[in-house]
């Protein structure tokens, strides 16, 4: 979407193993075109997209590289399933990780628009996050709850939903780093599987990372649920800047590592 609100497309991520009949599984492999009216029923990750025949540059892996990027690449082809129970207890965990005080009722349950989910059922979210997007979620919550009480700004509303906000946050990550890849094709891509190569929860990290960024564009800018395409946009061009300063050798030296600590 443009900064007028214009048109936009999201394309989503396509994960494997999809199971025919199975509406638990929260996968998508569709390309979404729509409009500012669309966005009003939904948040939707918009990135830019390459042709295929866009000629891009190819970076070697060490060993120890390569393997790290497998094991997360095996993390992100793993779908939401709510048949599973360690899928159960990894939501039912994020709630109590955001109202520890109050008893979850069910698992499909009205209280999730509290939370920022878009409907009762918060598995219908996930699509092109996959069960990685709710692993980061928990993290987060887990490390850094302070967005959950947060009192800069009006959010006993939530100015964005905090869920759907970080789902998309995760699909915005794996684009970004080109995580699906073979290979990083990009400088950007390159230089996060260096701290891959030193941490395994490096992914896990930039995406705490991240949601603080956007948090703190999100107030900066002043922007309302309709700008959350366009502070999405300045996130990541912010985030692609500092991971491509010089002399950065791991996440910690981010200039935005701090807003961890706000």
């Amino acid at each position: 979407m443009d900064d007028r609100g214009g048109s936009f497309v999201a394309v989503r991520r396509i994960s494997q193993g999809l199971e025919r009949g199975n509406t638990c599984h929260s996968t998508s492999a569709e390309v979404v075109a729509g409009s500012a009216a669309w966005l009003g029923r939904g948040l939707s990750c918009v990135c830019a997209q390459r042709r295929e025949s866009d000629a891009r540059p190819s970076f070697d892996l060490t060993p120890g590289q390569e393997e790290r990027l497998q094991r997360l690449q095996s993390r992100l082809d793993v779908s939401y399933d709510c048949s599973i129970p360690e899928h159960q207890e990894a939501l039912r965990a994020l709630w109590n990780a955001a109202f520890p005080e109050v008893e979850l009722r069910g698992l499909i349950s009205e209280q999730w628009k509290d939370m920022g989910w878009q409907g009762k059922d918060p598995s219908t979210d996930f699509r092109g996050g996959g069960f990685i997007s709710l692993e980061n979620l928990l993290f987060f919550a887990k490390n850094f709850p302070d967005l959950l009480q947060k009192q800069e700004g009006d959010r006993s509303v939530w100015e964005y939903p905090f869920a759907v906000a970080g789902v998309n946050i995760t699909f915005m990550l794996i684009q970004m780093l080109d995580l699906e890849a073979v290979k990083p094709r990009t400088l950007v891509g390159a230089t996060f599987l260096k701290f891959l190569a030193e941490s395994e929860s490096a992914f896990d990290l930039l995406y705490c990372i991240t949601f603080k960024l956007m948090d703190h564009q999100w107030l900066s800018m002043r922007a309302s649920y309709m700008d959350f395409n366009a502070v999405m946009k300045s996130t990541r061009r912010q985030l692609e800047q500092e991971l491509l300063l010089e002399d950065i050798t791991s996440l910690e030296q981010l200039p935005s590592y701090g807003l961890l600590s706000q």
